[in-house]
């Protein structure tokens, strides 16, 4: 089965088209192909940082629970003290 390609124009840099050129020359490739070796490394690493953001959220949230469970069964009094720091430093760093 045949590859079904979509033509499209890119404009590059001198330096960047002199790059491409030496390296698809070493490698006895085209530039066409080298560009779409890299495109291909750059969509399949964002796959790999949405997973990271994943985990990210995923550990967050864990975290979050834990110490809300921690305060709530063994420092009830300090809650809603932590709940307003926490208010006044998300105005005071983050503006929200």
């Amino acid at each position: 089965m045949a590859t079904s390609y979509r033509h499209y124009n890119v404009r590059l840099e001198r330096s960047q088209w002199d790059r491409l050129s030496a390296i698809a020359a070493e490698r006895k490739l085209s530039v066409a192909d080298i560009i779409r070796s890299a495109l291909d490394v750059f969509l399949s690493s964002s796959d790999l940082l949405s997973a990271s953001q994943r985990r990210l959220a995923r550990i967050s949230e864990f975290q979050q629970l834990a110490l809300d469970v921690i305060i709530r069964e063994q420092y009830p009094e300090l809650r809603d003290r932590l709940v307003a720091e926490t208010d006044k430093r998300l105005v005071q760093y983050h503006g929200a």
